[in-house]
């Protein structure tokens, strides 16, 4: 079979264009994840810049305030709070060192044999003493990386301006390329944003939220080393199947072993109560409910996005997941079945 002209020009054109989209990739892989970063962010205020933009008219002023309001609430905050982070790191690591773990687990299991509450003692030592050897080591490499961070933060924060202003040129620009038609292209963007919403705002913003109340009320009743407690929590209610009990239920045994009955029970009261309903009214009016995400995606989503991408693969990796079982459902309704071959309706 002979190939015409026409075919031979498309196949060059063809590898062409993979050629270089193999070497605009090696081009910006040491910053794509910042690229990522800023465009995820973007998407997050994305509301709000419309918002300002319906008001004030202009692209840049409004794509300006964003990126002002956006520091306002990123950037200062962890610019105050985290020298005493730091400090709280180190004193949660003599606290660690200095805990009573004998005590604490014949209050947990009060009827062990003795040889059961050597070795548990034994086991969590061990545990807590790697745990903070490793926070201790990831807060060294922070300071050492931070020309690198900055630079990064940066890359950040122009992808983040850029994304805002040129919000509809981006738009059109990936309509335009897309091969499906109107009604296929809208109903995939339209799953694409529910997934978006529900993995940004349902896991991400809401656990941030509920780690910040946990962490009010470990300030409230007193637990020491408030602060790094906090970011636990934030972490660990932004994680599927983890949450903020695991910090609070230890943190209200700490209480009732200090004595302190009273706040312990108003504590453990507080947590059950507001804590552990709060991000549940907040989806209620944050995320759509025309997506059910399982929880289980984004837990596997997550795990391996935080191997393969670092901290941001917790929102690269379901997303990923998510996307591609978007596609294959797509696939099986015959959406993509005739991708290559529908022409694009106006």
């Amino acid at each position: 079979m002979e190939l015409s002209d026409r075919n031979i020009r498309r196949i060059s054109v063809l590898l062409l264009i993979l050629l270089l989209a193999v070497l605009v990739f090696f081009l910006v892989r040491p910053i794509i994840l910042s690229v990522v970063g800023g465009l995820l962010l973007a998407y997050t205020f994305f509301p709000l810049y419309r918002l300002v933009k319906n008001k004030i008219k202009v692209k840049n002023i409004a794509a300006i305030i964003v990126c002002l309001l956006a520091i306002i609430i990123i950037i200062v905050p962890l610019y105050f709070l985290i020298p005493f982070m730091i400090n709280q790191v180190f004193g949660l690591f003599k606290a660690a060192q200095d805990f009573n773990m004998d005590g604490f687990v014949r209050v947990i299991f009060p009827s062990a044999p003795d040889p059961f509450i050597i070795q548990m003692t034994v086991t969590l030592d061990s545990l807590v003493n790697k745990i903070s050897s490793a926070v201790l080591n990831t807060l060294v490499d922070v300071f050492l990386e931070i020309p690198v961070i900055m630079f990064h933060f940066i890359i950040v924060a122009f992808v983040f301006f850029f994304a805002l202003k040129d919000s509809d040129k981006l738009s059109e620009f990936t309509s335009a390329l897309s091969p499906l038609n109107k009604n296929q292209e809208k109903k995939l963007i339209q799953q694409f944003k529910d997934i978006t919403n529900s993995i940004l705002y349902g896991q991400i913003v809401i656990g941030i939220v509920q780690g910040i109340v946990t962490g009010i009320g470990f300030y409230l009743f007193g637990i020491p080393n408030a602060l790094i407690l906090t970011v636990l929590a934030m972490i660990f209610s932004v994680i599927p199947v983890l949450g903020p009990f695991f910090l609070w239920i230890p943190a209200t045994i700490y209480l009732f072993t200090t004595g302190n009955t009273v706040a312990a029970t108003v504590f453990l009261i507080y947590n059950i109560l507001i804590v552990s309903n709060i991000d549940n009214i907040l989806r209620m009016y944050l995320v759509s409910k025309r997506t059910n995400l399982s929880e289980v995606i984004v837990l596997i989503g997550m795990i391996g996005g935080l191997f393969i991408f670092g901290v941001l693969g917790l929102i690269l990796g379901p997303l990923i997941l998510a996307y591609f079982i978007t596609f294959l459902q797509a696939y099986k309704e015959n959406t993509l079945s005739s991708l290559f071959s529908v022409e694009r309706s106006e």
